[in-house]
């Protein structure tokens, strides 16, 4: 396939006026193939050549303006166009390609009943394997789409769909407004459904059947959620909601959290939950639901113009997603903001591959580029920015300039420049340079704090890198944590060492960027560290402990802090933690970071140990709340190292002073037996039929990767990397989970060097999707040594990945360097 370059795209959109799509799917023709008929009617300026994208498995004709175009011209998915000034048509008549890898038409049958379900994922160059398309966002069109499918399934699309009269299992979606090809979307299966009306709109939810008793038990809640955010949009936003229904798809195998399809949002349906969970997975749920919605206006009434502005569709979603919850629910998420969004940011914004959330146009040459940019950095570093500049500005100056950039470009496209330019006009204030420094650069700013005293006032010098303006808060503590005083402090945009004076003794723990306000790296002196030891867990608000265990974390990774000086804190502090969201970033942090990777193996043992027991403390007779003992349960069987320990649990259907062992618990149990030695292929072959669901079958790929057994590891191995297997793109995320693990270092050695070959081979042969997986989880990241930096390097230099891998592999030799960096200066 090519790739579509930006100076293409933009001769397209000076040559091309797209007015009109009419899209016609039949997908009850077999389960390789469906049948895809495009009309497109669009104006071409002045005469010129041209293609329009479409991949098809067979190309049965296309006509332009009623001429024959011939099939053997298409080539790597564009047919080739000759266009004269005026109006056209265009007939593209194809069979398409059903996706196992949640591009283009995702087909699924779920194992646990036999049931086919369908969906469309058109983002971001992905529209032409289910209809042909002059694919780039800024060639906006109206769309009809019509789709027969079996009488008894559910068929949606951006439009409501209505059956055709006197033709069986046929349904026409509503015409759109205009919309991006990427953006257009159809959902058909035998779904299982909860609709509603309000504000005058259909509203539905929809899963597949074999979840229905899951999602009947939380839809009063999803719909809740999803009445209150749409409310607060339009207290919010001056421009209605502005289209025609408003439905939500839990879909199954889906690569991204969500898509924000207009008025058809699909989402993974691991967000519909089967087993016990935490209240702030219930949170996230709603943040996900939150941010969606938002996308209805940021990036679907008004599109980027081209990939390099990914952050004005995502950032904007993401930073509204957690506002707006938080405004319209009882919700608090900011502190999962925090703990665990702002620090994908940070770390993916000092890694090699870093870029500024607003990259600069020859940054973003092509569509291969664009994909790696959906990422920590356009997600929770923009909105952290986003979240700045409304501090800066204040929120209703800021409102004023999100209705005037609405209101300028409603149903078209925009830049950075047209957003910069609303928002200057709302405030008055310089928003272009606060633009070139927050969106033009790349990296966070890091603040260190240096304190001294007299008798009657104390002084922060602050060090201040990066360069960025900043308007934050300095909390200040007593040693036991009880507050004294919050002091708001400006930044200008320049590095260096400015003094603050305030009155009063010196603080026991100041806490730099308290409320989290701003977007940096910020650093404990060594007053406040030794201060923080003993009272962290006594700081009143969630935020000031999240900030703390934040910069903790920062200096442990940048080898500032011994790791296990941080395990000593988390032993100290966690068993009191209220907030679900700091328990549940900070072991996360203390189990894959510290003691698989940051620690030497020698020590490994010891601390899981101490996670191990941490999580008994949590399961003593004294804890009561569901969500801490769900998390201590999850805790003590992913670091219990015993294995007759772990068959005891297993037996007992329990850990003790747990939660019975749901779903989720047996195949996390099974997983650490099988990682253990402790089980077999026949006992996990009897759990998968004991739960013959699409979770089970991941469940059992991942148990019998985790075997150590060389058989058990050379079969997962072939599964994913062998050119005749098709894993889909969660089965082999699975088996990639259970495959590497540092218990069987001595067993995985000779796959280190197989892996970066395989990686390459396999990117090569199914794209972008399977290669983020690749890099993700089938890395070697336990090994923790020069020579797998050496092979890692030199597949990057030697065998030219293409830019997902390679955006991966860069990012995980990065980690690895600073992993040995912390193990030099500890060790």
């Amino acid at each position: 396939m090519a790739t579509l370059t930006r100076i293409e795209a933009e001769e397209r959109a000076r040559l091309l006026d797209v007015q009109h799509y009419a899209i016609d799917l039949d997908v009850t023709r077999g389960e390789e193939t469906f049948a895809s008929v495009t009309t497109i009617r669009f104006t071409a300026r002045h005469a010129g050549d041209t293609f329009v994208e479409v991949r098809p498995t067979t190309l049965h004709g296309a006509t332009l303006d009623g001429r024959d175009l011939d099939p053997a011209t298409l080539a790597d998915g564009r047919l080739p166009l000759a266009l004269t000034a005026g109006e056209h048509e265009l007939t593209v008549r194809a069979d398409m390609p059903y996706s196992r890898t949640g591009e283009g038409m995702h087909r699924f049958t779920d194992p646990a009943d036999g049931l086919t379900y369908l969906y469309s994922m058109c983002c971001m160059t992905e529209g032409p394997l289910v209809f042909a398309a002059f694919d780039q966002p800024d060639l906006k069109a109206v769309f009809d789409v019509t789709v027969t499918a079996p009488e008894d399934w559910t068929v949606l699309g951006n439009g409501v769909a209505t059956r055709v009269p006197g033709e069986p299992g046929r349904r026409r979606c509503a015409t759109t407004p205009l919309i991006s090809t990427y953006l257009m979307a159809v959902v058909a299966g035998p779904y299982h459904s909860v609709t509603t009306e309000h504000a005058g709109l259909p509203f539905g939810i929809h899963v597949r059947r074999s979840l229905a008793e899951h999602l009947d038990k939380d839809a009063e809640e999803i719909l809740d959620i999803t009445r209150r955010c749409f409310d607060r949009f339009h207290e919010l936003f001056d421009e209605p909601y502005p289209f025609d229904s408003y439905d939500q798809v839990f879909v199954p195998e889906f690569n991204p959290g969500a898509m924000e399809n207009p008025g058809l949002v699909t989402l993974r349906d691991e967000y519909i939950y089967r087993s016990a969970v935490t209240d702030s997975q219930r949170e996230l749920r709603g943040v996900v639901i939150a941010h969606e919605m938002a996308h209805m206006w940021f990036g679907d009434l008004v599109t980027l113009r081209w990939w390099d502005d990914t952050w004005l569709n995502e950032s904007f979603a993401e930073y509204m997603g957690y506002q707006v919850l938080t405004e319209a629910t009882a919700h608090r998420p900011w502190t999962e903001f925090c703990a665990n969004r702002k620090p994908w940011g940070y770390d993916a914004d000092q890694r090699p591959s870093t870029h500024p959330v607003a990259p600069a146009p020859d940054a973003v040459p092509d569509t291969a580029s664009a994909w790696v940019n959906f990422d920590g950095i356009s997600y929770a570093k923009g909105a952290a920015a986003l979240r700045q500049l409304v501090t800066w500005l204040g929120e209703d100056t800021f409102l004023a300039g999100i209705n005037e950039h609405f209101a300028r470009h409603r149903f078209g496209n925009a830049t950075l420049a047209d957003f910069i330019d609303s928002m200057a006009h709302a405030s008055g204030r310089p928003v272009p340079d606060w633009a070139d420094a927050w969106l033009r650069t790349s990296g966070p700013d890091t603040l260190t704090p240096e304190v001294t005293a007299d008798d009657s006032h104390w002084r922060l010098r602050l060090t201040h890198t990066g360069g960025r303006p900043h308007r934050l808060r300095v909390g200040a503590y007593d040693a036991d944590g009880t507050p004294r005083a919050s002091h708001e402090i400006e930044l200008a945009a320049e590095e260096g060492t400015t003094t603050h004076e305030f009155p009063g003794a010196r603080p026991g723990l100041l806490v730099v960027n308290d409320g989290d306000l701003t977007y940096a790296k910020v650093r404990l002196d060594a007053p406040s560290w030794t201060a923080a030891q003993a009272s962290l867990g006594a700081l009143p608000d969630a935020l000031t402990r999240t900030v703390v265990w934040n910069a903790a974390r920062d200096m442990v990774r940048d080898g500032e802090l011994d790791p296990g000086a941080y395990l000593d804190a988390v032993a100290r502090h966690l068993p009191d933690e209220p907030a679900t969201a700091i328990l549940e970033s900070v072991l996360a942090f203390a189990h894959g970071q510290i003691a698989d990777r940051y620690l030497p193996p020698g020590r490994r043992t010891a601390a899981l140990e101490t996670l191990s027991a941490l999580a008994h403390r949590l399961l003593g007779p004294d804890v009561t709340d569901p969500t801490r003992r769900l998390i201590a349960a999850r805790v003590a069987i992913g670091a219990v190292t015993d294995a007759g320990e772990a068959r005891s649990w297993w037996e007992a259907g329990t850990v003790p002073g747990g939660p019975a062992l749901d779903p989720e618990l047996r195949w996390q149990l099974l997983h650490r037996l099988a990682v253990l030695g402790a089980t077999d292929g026949s006992e996990i072959g009897a759990e998968a039929e004991r739960d013959p669901t699409a979770i089970g079958e991941e469940g059992a790929a991942r148990c019998r990767a985790a075997l150590p057994d060389a058989e058990a590891k050379r079969v997962a191995w072939e599964a994913m990397f062998d050119p005749a297997d098709r894993l889909s793109n969660y089965l082999f995320r699975a088996t990639a989970e259970g495959f590497w693990h540092p218990e069987q270092s001595g067993m995985l050695a000779p796959y280190v060097a197989r892996y970066f070959p395989a990686a390459t081979e396999l990117a090569d042969r199914r794209g972008h999707a399977l290669a983020t997986v690749a890099a993700r989880f089938a890395f070697p990241r336990g090994f923790i040594d020069e020579n797998t930096l050496r092979l890692g390097e030199e597949a990057l230099r030697d065998r030219a990945p293409i830019p997902a891998l390679r955006r991966g592999l860069d990012d995980q030799l990065d980690d690895l360097r600073r992993a040995l960096r912390v193990r030099e200066r500890w060790s």
